[in-house]
């Protein structure tokens, strides 16, 4: 029997969310056990997710992927989505966890819709609504409280961890702002395809990031830690992620596809103490509330209708 629209797209935001939070703890593990760089890891990440997503392109959507690069306006609106939006939300979100893990960084991440209100808010020369206002504050209370634990005098977290997580939160906001209307006009899988290729690209090119490769066998990369780059991190956790979340915006829409989607930051955290060790306090916990909660506070701000990291 067939799955209804609306079931099938529930189905696939609560998977796409969850290998979301699945590659979170996959680049946990991979900096805790092999010291992996950053760099290197953001620009492969993103070079074969956008691979393995250019190939879907290739095969379901060969026209809109033709149409991205007819036009010089869209090609520069691609360029800005691809480096300014994807590629330094990846890369901050990769360091954030580097120096904190995948649950704390995720949680952080979420920040951006927050700020993106804030500024629609400037742009539109008007005062928050009540719930964008309790968004906000909810927002500068889960800061603190995981920054601080709620003692002001004592930083339990890093500062290049809030630093980093913050700016995670700022380039998911630029991420989703970024494309504006091009994937109304050539579809999201096509535009993220070739946001992934050439964000991983030219961040790999810049910084030349396999000088900081590592090296594969006994003592290096082993088998273990293949399965979790490969698998974990860039087929499941981003291509498969990625495909996931876009079939079921196509399906019950943005709006309440990036809500279930939240899910991210449980199944990110879950992963976090089951598989990796990962310990939490209860005010961790009580801050990743009040961040979450925003999520809810804000299901229905119409401005945010781009994909996410």
């Amino acid at each position: 029997m067939a799955l209804s629209k609306n079931t099938r797209g529930v189905f696939f935001a609560i998977a796409g969310g969850i290998g979301w939070g699945f590659s979170g703890a996959c680049a946990q593990f991979l900096f805790q056990e092999y010291g992996l760089d950053p760099l290197w890891l953001t620009s492969t990440r993103m070079t074969c997710a956008g691979l393995a997503l250019i190939v879907v392109a290739l095969v379901w959507y060969r026209r809109a992927l033709k149409g991205l690069f007819s036009s010089w306006r869209d090609i520069v609106q691609l360029m800005v989505f691809s480096i300014f939006g994807l590629m330094l939300c990846q890369l901050t979100y990769l360091v954030a966890i580097q120096y904190s893990n995948a649950g704390t960084a995720t949680v952080l991440e979420y920040i951006g819709p927050v700020l993106i209100v804030a500024a629609t808010c400037f742009s539109a020369c008007r005062l928050p609504t009540a719930r964008e206002f309790i968004a906000m504050g909810c927002v500068v209370m889960g800061t603190f409280l995981l920054a601080t634990h709620g003692d002001p005098t004592n930083l339990v977290m890093s500062p290049q961890a809030l630093f980093w997580g913050l700016g995670a939160a700022v380039t998911a906001a630029i991420y989703t702002i970024s494309p504006g209307t091009l994937m109304q006009r050539h579809g999201s899988i096509p535009v993220v395809a070739c946001g992934m290729l050439i964000g991983g690209a030219a961040l790999c090119l810049v910084t030349q990031s396999w000088n900081f490769a590592p090296e594969f066998g006994e003592g290096a990369l082993d088998a273990e830690g293949f399965v979790a780059l490969f698998v974990g991190l860039i087929l499941f956790g981003t291509a498969f992620g990625f495909t996931a979340y876009l079939q079921a915006v196509k399906d019950i829409g943005a709006a309440k596809a990036s809500l279930i989607a939240s899910v991210e930051t449980v199944s990110a955290t879950a992963f976090a103490v089951l598989w990796l060790g990962t310990a939490f306090e209860a005010m961790d916990f009580v801050g990743f509330v009040f961040i979450m909660s925003t999520v809810f506070l804000l299901a229905n701000f119409r401005s945010e209708e781009a994909v996410r990291e």
